[in-house]
């Protein structure tokens, strides 16, 4: 089982922030905005005299709203092909247990969520990475690139549109040609769509349940942490209109009882959030990022991509071993009392050596606090002895 490259230096930045060092937390995507007043206004209000279970697949008033909310996407689902999980990480384990058998691939566009290859451990299949370069920004590999990849084994392409790590947004072209591929070799489409939101493009997001010709292979993974900032109530969500993948995810979710009611509630409330929340968020990701961009790409050095969705990039930078930097950051430099915390890229490939000298960089910090952490980079890579320029 991997290390999460999210969380493995963590254990640096508590000693250093016991040491009285200032952190600027760049490394996880914890959002900062506040939570929507609704989702509080229904925690406080609950008045149930027993917390019970809930259904295995989860509240049906919540997987009405679910429904609901995909409409406004043109996005046509019913409430019985939706199954709430306890987060979109669960969505993915379940995923991958209720399709795959021990032996199977997946084939992963690179970089990616590092814990894809955790659930895939966890369900005996393997992931089959197809890097992507930081030079073209992170575009999708040319599809003959999938094709080479298919094997007997090939059970399932994963995606992730917007991107985390890399912020790329996938446009309707590219995602038919990955939908031809599924199609002609009777693959599943994994498709995690949480940042659905924060896309910065002029052109809306494509979901793959709009893509037509193969309805019964595609898995949607879903989730409220990003779109409503509330990472902690622990709901997320598995969509599919295959009815036997449904039945068998089904036994995983009875296995493990119910999801978090409370969660559920405060999800379900959450939906009902008014536009203007949304696009308040949005519009601030937007500055943020547009501001840790030119940050970023002032240092001599650091180079980093535009990204399109989300609110993560990653960003090569004038070292030998990023992982050895982002140590050498929290164990042994502070400027003005603080120092970065990033994320290094190499666990968000697959394919040895690839993102060595990269870091994700998540810019979910307030504008002024972006500011000292860009400075507080630049003089890490000043001080640190293996910068290479």
């Amino acid at each position: 089982m991997p290390a999460s490259p999210i969380r493995k230096l963590a254990p640096y930045a508590a000693a250093a922030a016991a040491r009285g060092v200032k952190i600027y937390s760049l490394n996880i995507g914890q959002p900062d905005l506040p939570t929507p007043q609704a989702a509080f206004d229904t925690l406080h209000s609950i008045d149930r005299k027993v917390l019970e279970y809930s259904p295995s697949d989860g509240l049906p008033s919540l997987r009405r709203k679910m429904a609901e909310y995909y409409g406004r996407f043109g996005i046509e689902v019913s409430p019985e092909e939706i199954i709430m999980t306890c987060g979109g990480s669960e969505s993915v384990l379940f995923a991958f247990l209720g399709a795959l058998d021990p032996g199977d691939e997946v084939i992963l566009p690179e970089p990616a969520y590092a814990n894809y290859v955790a659930f895939s451990k966890t369900a005996g299949a393997r992931i089959i990475g197809l890097p992507s370069s930081i030079d073209s920004g992170f575009a999708l590999p040319p599809i003959e690139e999938f094709e080479n990849c298919i094997t007997p084994s090939t059970k399932a392409i994963l995606i992730c549109n917007p991107n985390n790590p890399t912020g790329y947004v996938y446009s309707r072209e590219e995602l038919e040609q990955i939908r031809d591929i599924v199609k002609r070799h009777d693959l599943f489409l994994f498709s995690d769509e949480v940042y659905r939101e924060f896309c910065y493009s002029d052109k809306p997001i494509i979901s793959a349940l709009q893509l037509e010709g193969i309805e019964d292979q595609t898995v949607v993974i879903d989730s409220v942490s990003k779109r409503y900032n509330e990472c902690g109530i622990r709901i997320g969500a598995l969509v599919t209109r295959n009815k036997q993948l449904h039945d068998a995810v089904m036994k995983f979710c009875q296995a493990r009882l119910s999801p978090p009611l409370i969660g559920q509630l405060v999800a379900e409330a959450s939906i009902d959030t008014p536009n203007d929340y949304l696009e308040q968020a949005f519009g601030e990701y937007r500055r943020r990022r547009d501001f840790l961009l030119e940050g970023l790409n002032s240092i001599p050095g650091v180079f980093a991509p535009v990204p399109m969705g989300a609110f993560y990039c990653v960003a090569r930078l004038p070292v030998r071993n990023a992982e050895d930097f982002c140590r050498w950051c929290l164990e042994e430099f502070s400027y003005n009392g603080a120092t970065v915390f990033m994320a290094p890229a190499a666990g968000f490939y697959t394919v040895p050596g690839m993102g060595h000298n990269e870091v994700r960089v998540a810019y979910v910090l307030k504008q002024e606090d972006l500011a000292q952490a860009v400075d507080t980079l630049r003089a890490a890579l000043d001080a640190y002895p293996g910068t290479v320029r």
